[in-house]
């Protein structure tokens, strides 16, 4: 089994597929596990992802898509994507290269979360620069606002934490990520799944889904 967790930033959709993939017996792939991973390993596609990485460039499609299949081919596993694809041209790439072993994505859950609830939940994160400890919105404020609960110190906000650079992060997803909505709709295998209710909720929800696709 192959599933694909969708969903804009700061939708919870790490959170959630971190959670599903254990409870559901799926492998939890991210583009920066599996590129680690490679490189970790010492494959030549590892090593040649490496040279990219290190020179603070973006590692190309077909290299990640290399990769992948490396990982995918191993029999018996079933796995859950998280932040790739991004683009239409990466899930026509993926798709290319399943077919190519006989596989294909049988899953795409789409956490939606308005713009409105993602600029609160990013510009509402905070951190201690003493203790460390973090807080945000909407579920874990600080009892004092603006005040650490541990230590007494003022919270900050990280750099790309301001409302302003979170709304060009959304505009970036809008733009690259979000038309995979419809190419994965006509496909009918995509799940929109309400992303601003509880956690609890949200996994009970997803994970219905998921049984029901085996």
């Amino acid at each position: 089994m192959l599933v694909i967790m969708l969903g804009p930033p700061g939708s919870g959709k790490g959170t959630q597929a971190s959670r599903l993939a254990s409870d559901k017996d799926l492998e939890h792939l991210s583009t920066g596990d599996i590129l680690r991973n490679a490189v970790k390993e010492g494959t030549d596609l590892g090593l040649e992802a490496k040279r990219y990485m290190e020179a603070g460039d973006l590692v190309p499609d077909d290299l990640i898509l290399g990769i992948i299949k490396e990982r995918v081919q191993d029999d018996g596993k079933s796995f859950l994507f998280d932040g790739f694809p991004r683009t239409i041209p990466q899930a026509e790439g993926l798709d290319n290269m399943l077919n190519e072993i006989g596989s294909g994505v049988d899953l795409v859950l789409d956490l939606e979360v308005s713009d409105n609830e993602v600029i609160n939940r990013l510009s509402g994160r905070f951190f201690c620069p003493q203790c460390q400890a973090t807080y945000n919105y909407p579920n874990n404020l600080p009892k004092k606002e603006g005040i650490c609960d541990k230590c007494g110190a003022g919270l900050e906000k990280r750099k790309d934490d301001t409302e302003e650079v979170v709304k060009n992060r959304l505009k970036v997803y809008k733009d690259q990520t979000q038309p995979l909505q419809d190419y994965y709709r006509k496909k009918s295998i995509l799940k929109a799944v309400n992303g601003e209710r509880p956690i609890e909720t949200i996994f009970s929800d997803l994970a219905g889904i998921v049984d029901s696709t085996k």
